[in-house]
């Protein structure tokens, strides 16, 4: 009995299956890859006609798979991820120059510290761009973007960069005075973290005095701290140095666990693998 091989399809018709069923239409594809929507078409027909079998079924305004379309997707995928990282390793340079987005805060306390030894393990210039007050967005671009949420954005490379943990601290002064902490000047701060309000319902504490200073950026808010007006609610990864130098005091040992925190995010286009890589050994 005459067998056939099987013939590989060209790789230009597997990208246009692929980029199709990721952005839901031949027109979407088609702006993505710079090709015209009839190629996109054409490219997927020739694809369904070699394979033998329809990958998407065609309404009057959208595409959807197939089941053999969903069966095959992902393994295109896992194969074209795995030919563009093993191109870009022995092939691929670094990226000579870096950008990093992120509030002025987490600028400051978290990568200040850190920005030396990412620029010499990623070999590149960093330039550090203050976000915007108030957009949480992550557009998937050419920017590395540090970002406060719970870790569901579709970004390639995505990396929490700690457990977010909520505690009272106060200046050294202010830790002396006498009475419960709990009855001293508070301090806010306006975003995405729990506030006095959430204290008060977990660990059932007065809901007063209300805080007499509010500040939209978390560094001016623990600045005030530091100065001594009052009773702040940090995040305690990014007050810890201050607790380390004796500027700040821990009050109590409560903790609140938050399931939001900082995240690095960045797209394929952002960065090499290798450079990737580098940075999570630092992160």
């Amino acid at each position: 009995m005459q067998t056939h091989d099987f013939k590989m399809p060209p790789l230009e018709w597997i990208r246009a299956f692929e980029a199709a069923a990721r952005c839901g239409s031949f027109t979407a594809a088609a702006a993505e890859t710079g090709l015209t929507q009839s190629a996109i078409s054409q490219r997927i027909g020739n694809l369904e006609k070699l394979l033998g079998s329809a990958l998407f079924l065609r309404r009057a305004r959208s595409i959807h798979l197939t089941i053999e379309g969903e069966a095959w997707l992902p393994h295109v995928r896992a194969s074209l991820d795995g030919l563009r990282d093993s191109s870009e390793a022995l092939f691929g340079a670094n990226r000579g120059r870096l950008a990093i987005s992120a509030s002025q805060s987490i600028i400051e306390l978290w990568l200040m510290p850190r920005l030396q030894q990412l620029r010499e393990i990623t070999n590149a210039q960093i330039s550090v761009q203050t976000m915007v007050l108030g957009s949480h967005s992550a557009p998937q671009d050419e920017v590395l973007r540090i970002r406060y949420g719970s870790g569901d954005w579709p970004h390639h490379y995505k990396r929490k960069l700690y457990s977010e943990q909520i505690v009272p601290v106060a200046s050294p002064e202010l830790a002396n005075r006498a009475g419960h902490w709990t009855e001293w000047p508070r301090i806010a701060c306006s975003g995405p973290r729990p506030g006095w309000n959430d204290w008060a319902a977990q660990f059932s504490i007065p809901t007063t005095p209300v805080p007499g200073f509010r500040f939209d950026v978390f560094q001016s808010a623990l600045g005030a701290a530091k100065a001594g007006m009052g009773v702040f609610l940090a995040s305690l990864p990014l007050c810890q140095a201050d607790i380390a130098a004796g500027s700040l005091v821990r009050l109590g040992k409560q903790t609140i666990h938050h399931h939001e925190t900082y995240w690095l995010l960045a797209s394929r286009d952002a960065l090499s693998r290798t450079q990737w890589e580098a940075l999570e050994t630092v992160i």
